[in-house]
């Protein structure tokens, strides 16, 4: 792999010469600020240079004309050289299910004349093309290049006629009618490898026009109108003098800060709500309520007050947006709207907004104890915060019924937190009983993820915790996760200090995850956002890290001033914002993540119920004067003047008055100067765990025959682990490994030569049948009258709000052990990546609440796309039992009336 690091000294030639090239500015602008000396820089490492007022990346510059004015001469590399090898995959309904991960068409894109057609011969749907002909050197794929790609896809036809259905390459039954359309997914724009959101791009889908079942589409590759630039040029446009004032010795960071203010400004709709990027019309509940726990609060709080009650349902619950499955609970992050929400009370002290907020936290949390809490790991099951793209971290195998039993570290610091906060609200309310359960619920949660997150080898934590129904923990490191970790105190004192002194840096910033995951292109995966490396700041300001604060300030200014805009995110390979699949300018979060740096970490505004606490922290290289002028705080406004470096206060004055502390209480009014003058004295050094961003091998594609289970040998990999039932079983060289005919769930995790991991494999189960009852539910209700095939009985139950809420289910345990009971189900409401139409039931045991069965959306209309719910884990005695399945107020989804999914059976399954 091609290291993305350049060498200093040909940064420095291009840095100079780059200089020379700049245009002089006209005489309508600002004079711009001298430049540093190319040998000073503030920070610099082999990918970039960060100067006072300018920042250098290879050619391309960024400079300061003044606190209101910024140029750039960036261009992205991104239709540059594109090889002319075009890789891409046939998608039938918008889903990944043509060929195995890994196995993908390839292409040579070169035509035989200028200007003509390159076609591909029709390739039979499933069967790998490779374009026989030799890649020449030197050759790049040409702008304007037609192609046209043909796929025969008369085997899947003669399928539905022969049988109903095609079975896909993932085992799946595609019914006749459930097939919807066919798709190319690919690499090279307008290609993408975004397989759930094809549908909503026409121009990728195929057709066959005549009838003869040789589908078509023609594409124009690398078109010149896709070359990703930004512009060359920012100067202030919109009034932000009410707004906090920010000067210091550096002009580029003044610039930047004044650039994010203004576009906080712009980030306001006319309804006074925040607009969450650009592209990103509306309110999203985490996005809004990450970018008010950075600096909205303090910045806009009327503005934050009415975007977070546009985020709550009639009944008075947080909003989960949409994502995977049907969103709630297969998505549970919502939570941090709890945060968000008593950031702005500790800004403003705002009793009314205490006391309105305070019932629909407490409310939610309740039907999160109900639907997502597993008391045997103290966890909080769901989806990564805001992490909601299944594919880009999370194995390809997980269906949202996986996804939703799983245990993030993100997700889980973010319930921590949210239960505090309840705990504190219930305290200042004098509601001790709810302070104290909430209180016992977050230390439960901390415990939780110290316990089975935590990895004391590699000094950070775990990702999450994932399988089915066996749960073994993803090694990868999750930045959000492990910053909210360490801001939030489940990581505290050393144990701090080494998450942030340990977890993986790349060279443009902290990735979302590391490694990356290999066949996928940027987005969560391969990328840096730089609203999380702002809540890595603040967690490295928080441990003392130095060398890491001063690290995640260049790597949040680097892309404000080489693009002229807070962008969403970046790829991590390269820093380039055009080779993400989903970007946008003006985002509120990335801004946010911008303004926290001068208010939380530079100025260290910390508020508190009763008082505004100040811990600043200035690295060394940022030393120097600074001021944050017309800084309101409830009765006050304050006019701060920060001098010197490090993170320890050697003197504060208050309107010339010495202070004993640098506290500020809640009932200060008026105007105030506030001095701080900074001891001068660097906290002790600690590490950066820099890395060069690498890829984990291939999850594994594991089979059974012969009392084996077995795989395709994985690019990459050295070794295998074999794990049964989630546990290690065993570690070979070979692609095969023996294994008993007793039930069981076996996986296979490959390893590189450098100890990282890949994914496991998908469970596997041997001897099931033994293991397994399966009971048909067209007893207990009448059977649907609807004509969708693929049931495994007589007919399907048919559940929603109106029709069999509560279903009666005999079962017949023929030992006392521990036992899975999960649900097969159809659920046609939505696609698998969105939308709000998740079905939620409760499963007892007469009143005995054994668990919650969720029932994920798998298609639009696919109401013959039968899977599985998720596994209820429960001990039950011998003998006879009725196991319930109700519709239970705690069970509403985000969408109110639809609750609703088909039925074929219960599966009993013995575990122990």
């Amino acid at each position: 792999m091609k290291s993305v690091y350049a060498r200093v000294g040909l940064l420095l030639t291009g840095a100079l010469l780059s200089f020379c090239r700049m245009p002089k500015p006209s005489s309508s602008h600002p004079a711009p600020v001298t430049a540093q000396p190319a040998a000073a820089p503030v920070w610099e490492s082999a990918a970039y240079s960060l100067y006072r007022d300018s920042l250098v990346q290879g050619r391309h510059v960024a400079r300061a004309l003044s606190r209101t004015e910024l140029s750039s001469n960036y261009q992205s590399p991104a239709n540059t050289f594109l090889s002319p090898q075009v890789s891409f995959k046939f998608s039938l309904n918008g889903k990944d299910n043509e060929m195995a991960p890994g196995q993908d068409h390839l292409l040579l894109a070169l035509p035989a004349t200028a200007g003509g057609v390159v076609e591909t011969p029709p390739i039979v749907f499933g069967q790998r093309y490779v374009d026989p002909r030799a890649v020449p050197a030197n050759a790049f794929l040409q702008p304007n290049t037609r192609v046209r790609i043909r796929l025969d896809l008369r085997p899947v036809l003669a399928a539905f006629q022969r049988q109903g259905y095609f079975t896909t390459s993932k085992g799946d039954k595609l019914y006749q009618q459930d097939f919807r359309q066919v798709f190319v997914a690919g690499g090279t724009a307008p290609l993408s490898w975004d397989f759930d959101n094809l549908v909503n791009k026409p121009g990728l889908e195929l057709k066959d026009d005549d009838g003869d079942g040789i589908y078509e589409v023609e594409l124009l590759l690398n078109a010149p109108q896709t070359a990703k630039t930004t512009a060359s040029r920012w100067q202030q446009s919109l009034n932000t003098a009410d707004l906090p004032q920010y000067r210091s010795e550096y002009p580029l960071t003044d610039a930047l800060y004044n650039l994010a203010l203004e576009e906080a400004r712009r980030a306001v709709e006319p309804d006074s709500t925040f607009r969450t990027g650009q592209e990103w019309a509306g309110v999203w509940t985490r996005d809004i309520s990450y970018s008010i726990i950075l600096s909205q609060a303090l910045l806009q709080p009327r503005v934050a007050m009415n975007s977070l009650l546009r985020k709550v349902t009639p009944e008075g619950r947080i909003v989960q947006d949409t994502g995977t499955g049907g969103a709630y609970p297969v998505s549970t992050d919502r939570l941090i709207w709890a945060v968000a929400a008593w950031e702005i009370y500790l800004v403003t002290g705002d009793q009314a907004w205490l006391r309105r907020v305070y019932p629909i936290i407490k409310q939610s949390i309740k039907d999160d104890e109900h639907n997502a809490y597993d008391t045997g790991t103290g966890l909080v099951r769901g989806e990564s915060s805001f992490l909601d793209w299944r594919e880009q971290t999370y194995p390809r195998w997980m269906q949202p019924a996986d996804i939703y039993q799983s245990q993030n570290l993100g997700t889980n610091a973010v319930h921590y937190q949210a239960n505090r906060v309840l705990a504190e609200m219930a305290r200042l309310l004098g509601d001790a009983a709810v302070a104290e359960h909430h209180a016992q619920l977050a230390a439960r949660i901390g415990q939780g993820i110290n316990q089975h997150l935590w990895q004391p080898e590699r000094g950070y934590y775990g990702q999450y915790l994932y399988g089915r129904p066996h749960l073994l923990l993803s090694p990868r490191a999750e930045a959000l996760g492990e910053a909210l970790s360490v801001l939030y105190g489940v990581a505290a004192g050393e144990r701090a200090q080494q998450v942030v002194s340990r977890t993986p840096t790349t060279a443009y910033g902290i990735s979302c995850i590391y490694p990356q995951i290999p066949g996928l292109p940027p987005y969560h995966n391969n990328a840096v956002w730089p609203f999380v490396q702002g809540f890595w700041a603040l967690a490295a300001a928080q441990a003392g890290n130095e060398a890491s604060l001063t690290e995640s300030m260049a790597a949040i200014y680097r892309p404000a001033a080489l693009f002229l805009t807070n962008k969403e995110n970046f790829v991590a390979q390269n820093g380039d914002f055009a080779g993400t699949q989903v970007n946008s300018s003006n985002m509120l979060w990335s801004l946010s993540g911008s303004l926290a740096l001068v208010y939380k970490v530079l100025f260290g505004l910390q508020f508190e119920p009763d008082r505004l606490v100040l811990r600043p922290f200035v690295p060394r290289a940022f030393q120097g004067a600074r001021s944050l002028t017309g800084l309101r705080y409830r009765g006050a406004v304050l006019d701060v003047e920060l001098s010197g470096f490090g993170n320890q206060i050697d003197r504060v004055t208050l309107d010339g008055q010495p202070l004993a502390e640098a506290v500020i209480p809640a009932t200060l009014t008026g105007r105030h100067a506030l001095r701080i003058e900074l001891s001068n004295q660097a906290p002790a050094a600690m590490a950066v765990n820099r890395v060069e961003n690498l890829f984990s091998p291939e999850t594994p594609a594991v089979s059974y025959a012969a009392g084996r289970v077995s795989w395709p040998a994985v690019a990459g990999a050295t070794a295998y682990q074999v794990l049964r039932n989630g546990r290690f079983a065993g570690r070979t060289t070979e692609p095969s490994f023996p294994v008993p005919a007793d039930y069981a769930s076996w996986q296979v995790v490959a390893n590189d030569r450098q100890g990282w991991e890949s994914f496991a494999s998908e469970p596997l189960e041997v001897g099931r049948e033994s293991a397994s009852q399966v009971y048909q539910l067209e007893a207990a209700a009448p059977k649907a009258r609807l004509p969708y095939p693929g049931f495994t009985g007589a007919g399907f139950v048919e559940t929603s709000q109106t029709k069999n809420a509560r279903l009666t289910v005999p079962v017949t345990v023929p030992a006392a052990g521990l036992y899975a009971v999960d649900f097969r189900y159809a659920n046609g409401n939505g696609p698998v990546n969105t939308d709000n139409k998740c079905a939620i039931r409760t499963l007892r045991l007469g009143r005995q609440v054994l668990g919650t069965i969720v029932l994920p959306q798998r298609g639009v209309n696919e109401w013959s796309n039968w899977g599985y719910s998720n596994p209820v884990l429960v001990r039950l005695p011998r003998g006879r039992h009725s196991l319930t399945l109700a519709l239970e107020p705690t069970n509403a989804n985000m969408n109110g009336p639809v609750n609703h999914a088909l039925l074929d059976c219960l599966r009993l399954t013995r575990l122990e």
